[in-house]
């Protein structure tokens, strides 16, 4: 056991943030998926219903990595009334040569916010307008402030609105992000909020669309990541149908427990010549043609981010020292 590395959230945070190198990663792990080669099964997931929680477990294998990450991912949704976080975790790395564990990463999901913040700053890389300086997010926990922070990263942002179903908590949010230097308010109307941007995010745990196709407007990119089970669903079903350009992170996994999902059972779109985002960012489809195109990139979370953050955390860690 002594040749095992184990680090836990606190050396991971020290060595590892969400910055232009995160997201660097993450984007070459969606255009390595593209390209062929990985090994990436479908998601384990388990649903929990009486104690309003979920476990997924992802994995993938990248050739030419030293390592591949095995990821237990629970989200407990009642935690926070507990005084805990709602989301915990860990990754077991182990040898792409040997398969024997070579560490264990007790992240408490701190990577997988990381690499999901980080997916979320490569679909607007690659799908947002240029000059998109407007953000508004539907949301108020940790991730909704963690796709702000990504999106600064690879857009001029300069203000934000929040929409929360707890008003409260998007007033928190709103002020801790203006004392980032982002001026951000609190918008209790979702479709002033929706109309206002250039960007929106939904990060929401919701089960009944809280994003109208008929707010939507031209220009606009709109990046979901909350529906990643199969009885989750942000956008009304007509948001795809509405958009010029709709992009999954795998198909495999959006036609089953993404927007895509809800979008191919109310008949709104078919699944015929969807790309993925490894696709765009490969330049094997075309992404935003133009300045006036609706664009929207359905996030699900994929096993390769997750072998690409760990493997990016160990040469951090490594690098550290």
């Amino acid at each position: 056991m002594s040749d095992i590395l184990i680090l836990t959230e606190d050396q991971l945070r020290r060595h590892v943030h969400l910055d232009k190198a995160a997201i660097d990663v993450v984007e070459n792990a969606f255009a390595t998926l593209a390209r062929g080669g990985v090994e990436m099964p479908p998601i384990l997931s388990m649903h929990m219903p009486d104690v309003n929680g979920e476990v997924d477990v992802k994995t993938a294998y990248v050739p030419g990595l030293p390592g591949f990450a095995v990821k237990i991912s629970p989200g407990f949704f009642d935690n926070p009334a507990k005084g805990l976080p709602s989301t915990s975790g860990l990754m077991v790395v182990l040898s792409a040569q040997t398969g024997r564990v070579s560490a264990v990463l007790l992240d408490n999901g701190y990577l997988t916010d990381l690499r999901t913040a980080a997916a979320g700053a490569v679909a607007a890389r690659h799908l947002a307008r240029c000059d998109a300086t407007r953000v508004a997010i539907f949301g108020a926990g940790m991730q909704a402030r963690m796709q702000l922070q990504a999106l600064r990263l690879v857009r001029p942002v300069d203000r934000a609105v929040i929409w929360a179903r707890d008003p409260a908590k998007a007033q928190a949010l709103a002020r801790e992000m203006t004392a980032e230097d982002l001026p951000t308010r609190a918008e209790p109307d979702p479709e002033a909020a929706a109309r206002s941007a250039d960007i929106i995010v939904t990060t929401t745990a919701a089960r009944q669309p809280i994003l109208q196709a008929d707010w939507l407007q031209p220009g606009q990119h709109v990046t979901a990541m909350g529906s990643d089970q199969p009885g989750k669903n942000e956008l009304d079903p007509l948001c795809l149908k509405r958009a010029d350009l709709y992009v999954a992170d795998r198909l495999g996994q959006t036609r089953l427990m993404g927007e895509l999902r809800a979008a191919l059972a109310a008949g709104t779109v078919t699944e015929n010549g969807l790309p993925e985002l490894g696709q765009i960012i490969a330049g094997q489809h075309p992404g935003r043609l133009s300045a006036d195109q609706i664009t929207i990139a359905d996030l699900t979370g994929t096993g390769v981010q997750d072998t690409a953050i760990a493997t990016h955390a160990l040469a951090a860690f490594s690098k550290g020292q």
